[in-house]
């Protein structure tokens, strides 16, 4: 309860601070001299938001740089070292621990930062492309049943965009969830492989062709598809009915009047979501915590920031990380600013 009342207190408190800070800039600009006054108020109103801009997201962005250059207590200059040693990452047999030995196989796991970044290549591949696809796929249809129906099917896939990450990973940790022969099986996926005549599987475990990864990127599919679907169930509802109607009379079937008539007309909607799922997939971090810890070979680049910075508080090493997963992403907000522009232009 105490939370809830700090942080309505808070909000009370920021809203009248804001409210304040702009009168105050208002009535010191009106003081000026009238055409003096006319230039300055944008420069009065933007400055405050630029000012916070600098010191929340530039001013920390350039010490994160900064350190990423310095040791692990950040106090001495090493130069480009922690991207060296990233790169060239080798496990020594001395520092390995028993989480990093795959159980009944005493394999050493491959926990170089290459591997990391393959896993985050695959994540990039694999999870906006088929979000987008399961999310059209269900627009499409849903639109499709009426709308009572309609209303019930898209609350049900929207549904999972309520629960928190961490949440969802444990309600899928227990859907892949293995326990030892001889103790009742608890695991929705182990129960169904045994009602087939096979037996269980550790699944999160299993990093033979990064099986684990994909059963991974599965719980931010499901998070994800109803973001998607509703976006783009949007877009489609606003594609002039005459061209599908003229489609219709050309003699084209459904799937013929979806890939040539709709599709194009909602492509830019469709960019604007894959880019913004695929900007959420390089900052995944949540779903491996919760679920892996980042063993097993399902480390990613935010992972391996949390585990340098927090776990063995290597600031620099840590910096260096998330220097190149900047680096990474830095390309992919062009890339949605640019769609996002693009659609402003067809409206």
């Amino acid at each position: 309860m105490g939370d809830i009342i700090f942080g309505l207190v808070s909000i009370i408190i920021g809203i009248a601070a804001s409210y304040a800070l702009y009168w105050l800039l208002n009535f010191l600009v009106s003081l000026l001299p009238g055409r003096i006054s006319q230039k300055f108020i944008w420069f009065a109103f933007l400055t405050p938001a630029t000012v916070l801009v600098l010191l929340v997201l530039i001013a920390p962005l350039f010490q994160t740089v900064v350190w990423s250059f310095k040791s692990d207590n950040a106090k001495e200059w090493v130069g480009t070292k922690n991207y060296l040693d990233l790169f060239t990452d080798q496990i020594d047999p001395a520092k390995i621990t028993a989480d990093q030995i795959q159980v009944g196989d005493d394999r050493v796991l491959d926990e170089r930062f290459m591997g990391i970044l393959l896993n985050n290549l695959l994540w990039v591949l694999v999870v906006p492309a088929v979000t987008v696809m399961i999310g059209t796929a269900a627009a499409t249809l849903s639109n499709q049943v009426g709308p009572t129906r309609e209303r019930i099917f898209k609350s049900l896939i929207f549904m999972p965009m309520a629960i928190s990450f961490v949440a969802a990973s444990t309600i899928w940790a227990y859907f892949y969830a293995y326990v030892p022969p001889g103790r009742p099986e608890i695991g929705l996926l182990n129960s169904i492989v045994i009602s087939l005549g096979f037996p269980a599987q550790p699944w999160l475990t299993m990093d033979q062709g990064r099986l684990n990864s994909f059963l991974l990127m599965a719980v931010l599919v499901w998070l994800q598809v109803g973001y998607a679907m509703v976006v783009i169930s949007a877009a489609i509802k606003n594609v002039p009915a005459e061209t599908i109607e003229a489609a219709q009379l050309d003699g084209a079937n459904a799937w013929q009047i979806f890939i040539a008539v709709i599709l194009p007309q909602v492509w830019g909607t469709v960019m604007s979501v894959f880019v913004t799922i695929l900007i959420l997939v390089m900052k995944i971090f949540d779903i491996v915590l919760a679920m892996t810890r980042g063993n097993f070979t399902t480390s990613v680049l935010a992972f391996e920031w949390y585990k340098q910075f927090f776990e063995n508080s290597n600031i620099g090493p840590a910096s260096a990380v998330v220097t190149i997963l900047v680096l990474l992403i830095g390309p992919l907000m062009y890339l949605q600013i640019r769609t996002v522009r693009h659609q402003e232009t067809l409206r």
